[in-house]
């Protein structure tokens, strides 16, 4: 029987539409870097298919290990310029600044990615594999939420997900490294746009007062 992480992990893959404190643990990825439109952009679209390649080459790979569901497309998002945050809507997509990601399990190593990495840029030689990197993410303390409709409408939701850290005494914690936080369950190929379902993450702190 595979191990499927959204199934096994649901506080991290399954959260409610109703905002709620999650402890993120450390856990392993595979991350790719970009910039611009994820929906016109020819260097998004090729991030993904690295991720995937990279992901599946591993899997298979490894099955004597351990058998698994691959993991979700995750991504940690930013904005270029002067950005208010607090659920406001970016018009611009061209100034995105992202992190596409692929959990990975923790008997991956070193070793083996790079291995993995030489495989599929023989397969795939359109693919620049020095691009990926293995990389430990330990997120800790955030709020999430259950996203449920088009991408372009998680505004409206994020500022529900800040307004509840904040009446819970914390502050959104959103910097150069700790960055906005999408888990994508569905595939927005097979699913339609108002079924689609996005975990929405944001790093926080408790907010101290004097």
């Amino acid at each position: 029987m595979s191990i499927d992480y959204k199934k096994t992990e649901k506080e991290l893959y399954q959260p409610g539409t109703k905002p709620s404190v999650v402890d993120v643990p450390e856990m392993l990825f595979i991350a790719v870097d970009g910039k611009g439109n994820p929906n016109t952009g020819a260097e998004y679209s090729a991030a993904v298919e690295l991720l995937y390649g990279l992901s599946y080459t591993i899997k298979m790979g490894n099955k004597k290990i351990l058998e698994y569901v691959v993991p979700p497309l995750e991504g940690f998002w930013g904005v270029t310029g002067d950005f208010k945050g607090g659920g406001a809507a970016i018009p611009d997509k061209d100034r995105f600044v992202w992190t596409a990601l692929i959990r990975q399990p923790d008997f991956v190593t070193t070793e083996m990615f790079e291995n993995v990495k030489s495989t599929l840029a023989k397969k795939k030689p359109n693919l620049d594999v020095s691009k990926a990197r293995l990389e430990t993410i330990n997120e800790g303390l955030c709020v999430q939420v259950m996203h449920i409709g088009p991408y372009d409408d998680e505004p409206a939701t994020v500022a529900m997900l800040d307004k509840f850290a904040d009446q819970n005494g914390f502050v959104i914690d959103i910097n150069d490294i700790r960055r906005h936080h999408e888990i994508y369950l569905s595939d927005p190929r097979k699913v339609a746009p108002e079924k689609l379902k996005t975990v929405l993450r944001h790093p926080i702190k408790l907010r101290f007062y004097i």
